[in-house]
């Protein structure tokens, strides 16, 4: 036993290296039509030389010739399977009627064989959807294999049935419990391999078990225990009546010897599996077996206390049923049969039935849980997938699985609940467009829409804006800090929406009212970071270009806090970038100073600012417009005024960005000199 076991290891062995080597072969090179062929052909090879070095065993060889097939067939690919269990089937078949190599099986081999590859197939494409079995999975496989196996023996031998019985007897256990092992280390070594190996001890959540898996986990609990239980009360039955078979036997042999001996005759008729003796009243053996012969002590003792019964004793050290019968002059006749003998055909039946249950189990329940999976799990899984687009946002999606009374409810009461959801999406759009509506027209109320100045005559200026949604993030203002002084801003507030709207309202008033009270540029904004940077837990921030010009001097005083570069035109010549040194943007960090600089203007000169929602335009080939074609383009016409020059500039962003979305605000401020202020 012990020597047996060690060989079908090292047969386990060998097929978990060729596993390995074809499994790391296929994974860096892929598994193409001829990699398959390769792997079919090697497990086909490997299922031969199974039939040739098998393991010797109480006078029969076992093996494990089915692991080829269904290795290549569950691991690999179903067609590689097949073809490995027909050159390992094939090639048994022919050894075995040709060569005889064990041909008194040869078709319960090859049929096996044969099949395996098949089973693996559909095992794959039914049950596992060509994912790898787990261990579990993979021993059952290889456990029911042989079953099969073993239960053919029976099928091709109904007329030798003990020699059947005596084959399956010695080989069924070691090749059901080696070929399940092999499987099953096989699928252990490749998901190590792969790194989806997990402890199976470790409790696994419920969420984490699928409806498929719950199902087949009870089905294979309950089932087994239905099985065990039939083949349990079906055993005790069989027991019975082989016992009540052997004591009719006995008794029916030992009336024929006692008959025999009586009329003296020379020949004492019995039946060949019934061992008989006629033993005198001191012990001792008259006839049968052990002839002169004294009975041991021990033996003889319960021979006459159990006379015309039957009983389980020793019968010359072998386990036997024993009958005691008494002849008038007190000699005595016993009748025996081995237990072995007595029970052999429950035993074969035993085996037989086991075997049919299991592969009626197996087949029970591969059907019920391929036809939960279709008519249950599939249907499931159609659902989520319409749920998961749905919460995605696509409310459109409808849920179409109508292949029950209870999915046809199911997805109308889904459909049903999108579109009332549907209904309340559209009147809160509504509500939010009134309310957005409102607050863009109380952000364009708060910046300044009359350009010219009553009288004035020294300057011209323009806005110009473009919200990327209802209500934007920029701002521009302009306004007299005294009789002389203009201050120009222009700002662009991080996010869109409302909370860029209210960001830039406290932002505007905060900026105005410090320029109002006299402040330079460079103070406007250190003062303004602090007071915004105050209670801004939303971590919101502004860019800002400030310039305030003495109208009586040309100087405009500016300070840039992380805004685009201005652009500057002087009279007679083209738009140019002033490439100014910008601070951070206000908000950002506390105590943060802009450095201030000036520009001095002469009467002709421009200067135009912008938000980065010009430059960073982008149409459909995702090309950003960028601030060299929007110099370009205000050069292109720098002979018109102001106002018409932001509206083409305007114009030409529009045109670039085509069906493109806008993703960004467009801001512009121009402002130009036109003369100096009297004193």
């Amino acid at each position: 036993m012990f020597i047996m076991i060690l060989k079908m290891s090292g047969l386990t062995l060998l097929y978990l290296i060729l596993t390995a080597i074809l499994w790391r072969w296929t994974r860096i090179r892929g598994l193409n039509k001829t990699r398959k062929l390769i792997v079919g052909v090697a497990f086909g090879i490997s299922s031969i030389l199974s039939t040739h070095f098998g393991v010797p065993y109480e006078h029969m060889v076992i093996n494990i010739r089915d692991v080829g097939p269904l290795a290549a067939g569950l691991f690999f690919s179903p067609g590689a399977g097949i073809l490995a269990g027909l050159i390992g089937g094939i090639e048994r078949y022919i050894v075995g009627t040709f060569f005889g190599v064990g041909s008194y099986t040869r078709i319960a081999c090859s049929v096996s064989t044969c099949l395996a590859g098949f089973v693996a197939l559909g095992m794959n494409s039914a049950v596992f959807k060509g994912r790898k079995p787990s261990p579990f999975y993979a021993f059952f496989m290889g456990s029911v294999m042989e079953v099969f196996h073993m239960y053919v023996v029976f099928l091709t031998h109904r007329n030798d049935m003990r020699m059947a019985f005596m084959v399956v007897d010695t080989c069924s256990i070691p090749m059901i419990i080696f070929t399940g092992i092999c499987l099953a280390l096989i699928s252990i070594m490749l998901q190590v391999f792969t790194g989806e190996w997990t402890n199976p001890l470790k409790k696994q959540d419920e969420e984490s078990i699928s409806v498929s898996q719950k199902f087949q986990r009870w089905l294979f609990i309950i089932t087994s225990i239905v099985i065990l239980g039939s083949f349990i009360i079906t055993f005790l039955i069989q027991n019975q009546a082989a016992f009540q078979d052997g004591k009719n036997t006995l008794i029916a042999n030992a009336q024929s010897i006692r008959t025999s001996y009586m009329e003296n005759r020379l020949v004492i008729e019995h039946d060949s599996n019934v061992q008989f003796q006629i033993i005198a009243k001191d012990g001792v053996v008259l006839r049968g077996e052990h002839t002169g012969e004294a009975v041991p002590s021990n033996e003889f003792e319960k021979y006459k206390a159990n006379i015309e019964k039957i009983y389980s004793g020793k019968f010359w050290g072998k386990d036997s049923l024993i009958y005691i019968s008494q002849v008038y002059d007190g000699d005595y006749v016993v009748a025996a049969m081995e237990k072995d003998e007595v029970y052999w055909h429950r035993n074969a039946e035993a085996y037989e039935i086991a075997f049919a249950d299991i592969l009626l189990f197996t087949v029970i329940y591969v059907l019920i849980a391929f036809l939960v999976n279709q008519i249950v799990v599939n249907n499931i899984r159609l659902i989520n997938a319409s749920l998961s687009k749905i919460t995605n946002g696509d409310l459109n999606e409808v849920v179409t699985v109508r292949s029950s009374s209870e999915f046809a409810s199911l997805s109308d009461d889904i459909n049903q609940t999108v579109l009332t959801l549907k209904g309340y999406i559209a009147a809160a759009e509504k509500r939010i467009e009134r309310e957005l509506i409102l607050a863009k027209t109380i952000q364009e109320s708060a910046l300044p829409k009359v350009f010219n100045f009553p009288g004035e005559k020294k300057f011209d200026l323009f806005a110009y804006m473009k919200t990327a949604k209802e209500v934007g993030g920029d701002f521009y203002d302009f306004f007299l800090v005294d009789r002389d002084k203009l201050c120009l801003v222009i700002a662009d507030v991080s996010g869109k929406g409302i909370p860029a709207a209210l960001f830039m309202m406290r932002s505007k008033t905060a900026i105005r009212s410090l320029a109002e009270s006299g402040e330079s540029p460079e103070e406007i904004i250190f003062r303004a970071n602090n007071t915004l940077y105050e209670g801004n837990d939303a971590e919101m921030f502004v860019t800002v270009w400030i310039g305030i010009i003495d109208l009586k001097t040309g100087v405009m005083k500016c300070a840039n806090a992380g805004h685009e570069f201005p652009f500057i035109k002087r009279r007679g010549g083209d738009y140019e970038v002033i490439k100014d040194k910008h601070s951070l943007a206000i908000a950002a960090m506390p105590n943060t100073r802009a450095t201030e600089y000036e520009i001095v203007l002469e009467p002709g000169d421009r200067i135009f600012v912008y938000t980065d929602g010009i430059p960073e335009a982008v149409n459909n080939k995702f090309e950003q417009f960028g601030v060299k074609r929007a110099v370009d383009c205000l050069n292109s016409f720098k002979g018109v005024s102001v106002e018409e020059s932001l509206k083409k500039l305007a114009d030409e962003v529009i045109s670039f960005q085509g069906d493109a979305e806008q993703f960004d605000d467009i801001t512009m401020l121009g402002f130009e000199f036109v003369i100096y202020a009297e004193d």
